[in-house]
């Protein structure tokens, strides 16, 4: 499928404002690619299509979940809205022809992260929090230490974003986030 028929696939699917959003990370995505020597062709699909599964409403999630065969844990049955990620990947290949794995597990891991991220995976998370429309207090740090290169310092910063955010909101913390962080950290 061609870039526009994407998009207009696409468009029609979810909220305009939820479109520019994806327009946004993809062209995001994208930069992020050439600067991190990873394919921007996969780099614009998955920052294109990274929320497609909100097209699904909130409350929907948790039985097509169950349906398709995602797993679902009790933390993604309290926080179902998590669960959009994994059901934009699933449906990439009959939605939208998208049979790419790496394509597929970035979009799977845009949310919550995951052990082993792989370099897409870490721009299809970093450019979903950064894009130029995001104007929250943090973001421009973190655009800071990617401009600088520094891919792992800018996930360890967006992870202890993400956990701060939901600790400040008293809710619970997915253990892929944790995993992922401790991960890097490690790696040190």
């Amino acid at each position: 499928m061609e870039r526009k028929d994407l998009e207009m696939k696409l468009a029609e699917r979810i909220k305009p404002s939820r479109y520019e959003h994806s327009i946004a990370v993809s062209k995001m995505a994208v930069e992020l690619a050439k600067q991190f020597n990873v394919s921007p062709d996969k780099a614009y699909l998955a920052g294109l299509l990274h929320d497609c599964g909100r097209a699904f409403g909130t409350s929907e999630l948790v039985g097509i979940a169950r349906t398709r065969g995602i797993c679902v844990s009790k933390i993604e049955e309290a926080t179902p809205l998590l669960l959009h990620a994994y059901i934009g990947a699933d449906i990439l290949p009959e939605v939208y022809g998208i049979k790419d794995p790496d394509v597929q597990q970035a979009i799977w891991r845009h949310t919550v992260g995951g052990l082993e991220m792989t370099t897409l995976d870490k721009i299809i998370y970093l450019a979903d929090m950064i894009e130029p429309n995001r104007k929250y207090a943090g973001a421009g740090d973190l655009r800071q230490l990617v401009s600088h290169g520094k891919l792992d310092d800018a996930m360890l910063l967006a992870f202890d974003q993400s956990i701060s955010f939901v600790l400040a909101r008293g809710k619970l913390i997915h253990p892929y986030t944790v995993d992922a962080r401790n991960e890097i950290l490690l790696r040190k």
